[in-house]
């Protein structure tokens, strides 16, 4: 029963936020949502069966063998249990933002992850479109940060979850109340924060890379908040065509020839034309 927890809670907040997002969305859509789930639906199939057939094993392997040493960073000093969790689950979330930041600055994994960005428009059904093979390599890196970490089942458990509550939730499409959701955006990442990281704009694509804290951008100056919902265009410039984000082309992509990302079909560079008009790039926009 312990392994079904987990997915009926995130199906749950799929479900709900897919609901609210329709009532109150962020963005205004520009594809066809049926179209749109069908493509994202496919992608996410593939993944979860990758992440089913690796990562979970790898993870859970890991975990045994950390506890059987007891080896890793949360080992290293006597700590209170509840030190020990806090200690594990932080680290765990600053690794991933480390895995995020290379999977956009290093080409080759830059080649699967830009799957998961040319969706043109963003929603909750985004939050899971991710190529198998980007879930293949995470398998890796997710063995490698769990042994070093030597965090117990229970932190790991907690964290899994925590991890795909927020990754559903910032890229949901739902309109929050903004003096709300500047207070929450400094300590999590919420959908706005979130759909600046998935702007056509270089700049700003290459800003928010925190899972579940905001707190790690902060630290590592890769934090853009002040840029207004309704100035972002969805996507990846040069993988913005219709045909571009069908199910065959999209899988394939890492394995064909690049673009150039940042140029629209047509050779023309996306820039921002003029200034945000909030200086300030830690005050989140409305």
């Amino acid at each position: 029963m312990s392994y079904l927890v987990t997915p009926l809670v995130v199906a749950a907040i799929f479900a709900l936020l897919f609901v609210l997002e329709r009532f109150s969305p962020l963005r205004e859509s520009t594809r066809s949502l049926i179209a749109r789930l069908v493509v994202n639906l496919a992608i996410s199939a593939l993944m979860f069966i990758a992440a089913i057939a690796l990562v979970q094993p790898a993870a859970r392997w890991a975990l045994r063998w950390s506890a059987e040493k007891p080896f890793g960073l949360v080992h290293l000093v006597a700590l209170p249990g509840w030190m020990e969790f806090a200690v594990s689950f932080l680290l765990m979330d600053l690794g991933f933002y480390y895995w995020h930041l290379a999977n956009h600055r290093l080409p080759f994994l830059w080649r699967f992850h830009n799957v998961h960005h040319i969706d043109p428009d963003l929603d909750v059904s985004t939050a899971f479109r991710f190529h198998f093979g980007e879930v293949a390599l995470s398998s890796a890196f997710n063995l490698l940060e769990v042994s070093l970490l030597g965090m117990s089942a229970s932190a790991f458990a907690v964290y899994q979850l925590a991890f795909q509550a927020e990754v559903l939730f910032h890229h949901s499409n739902l309109r929050l109340p903004i003096r709300f959701e500047r207070l929450l955006s400094k300590v999590i990442v919420t959908p706005r924060m979130h759909g600046i990281h998935h702007s056509q704009v270089q700049r700003e694509n290459n800003s928010n890379f925190g899972t579940v804290f905001t707190w790690w951008d902060r630290l590592h100056r890769t934090l853009g908040l002040n840029i207004s919902q309704s100035e972002i265009v969805i996507g990846i410039p040069a993988y913005s065509r219709p045909e571009d984000n069908s199910v065959g082309n999209a899988l394939l992509l890492p394995f064909r020839k690049q673009r150039d990302y940042w140029r629209n079909p047509d050779g023309t560079l996306v820039e921002r034309a003029k200034a945000p008009a909030e200086k300030n790039p830690a005050k989140l926009a409305e």
